[in-house]
């Protein structure tokens, strides 16, 4: 990878199996059968419980200049844009800066409250980065998910550094990071448990003409 300004990097909440989410995902229970209450409630349980053990890692995710993330994890919505959905989190989402969804369906900016912009990014990854980068300047750019949108960045060599926070359960199906990604090499820079969950931070390194 050449160096950049800011990394691009990947924050993201599994299960000891690698899954993201659960099957049957739907607007009523986004994160599908995740073994909760379909929120996703146990896998990010770590963000929300023992405060003095997640401010790092929470601090980290509101450092990021941008942000990019698929469509399914925008919303339910398929096909055409037939309703305004404005994403999961109300009129004021946490991110507070410019999210680029994919989407193979033009649409316009929605701003929302707080400095969220949602673009909607319809010729593919590589654009939807070049996009975030520029917003972002110096900081770092988070390949935000869902882990089907991380496994396209991470097949394509486009991803610094992987942020991975692994909760003590299994789901067994469902969305699963690394499916479809060729062998990484992975170098661990940063690993630190709490109670509730692991954090393991590794930089995605260039892969051997063998790969």
């Amino acid at each position: 990878m050449t160096t950049r300004s800011g990394r691009v990097t990947s924050d993201l909440s599994i299960s000891v199996d690698g899954y993201s989410a659960g099957l049957n995902q739907a607007e009523e229970r986004p994160f599908g059968d995740d073994a909760g209450d379909g929120w996703g409630d146990r896998l990010h349980s770590w963000m929300f419980e023992t405060p003095e053990q997640r401010q790092a890692e929470l601090d980290r995710l509101t450092a990021y200049g941008a942000f990019i993330m698929g469509r399914n994890m925008f919303g339910p919505v398929r096909g055409a844009w037939d309703r305004q959905w404005k994403g999961w989190w109300g009129d004021n989402p946490p991110y507070h800066t410019p999210v680029f969804v994919l989407t193979h369906h033009p649409r316009d900016p929605q701003p929302m409250d707080g400095g969220t912009t949602f673009h909607f990014v319809t010729d593919g990854i590589e654009s939807a980065l070049r996009q975030a980068r520029e917003a972002a300047g110096d900081r770092d750019v988070s390949i935000h998910g869902g882990a089907t949108t991380i496994n396209q960045y991470l097949a394509a060599g486009l991803i610094d550094e992987l942020r991975l926070h692994i909760v003590p359960f299994t789901l067994g199906a469902g969305t699963r990071l690394f499916d479809g990604v060729p062998s990484l090499n992975l170098e661990q820079v940063e690993s630190r448990a709490a109670n509730s969950v692991t954090h393991v931070t590794y930089r995605v390194l260039p892969r051997t003409p063998e790969q």
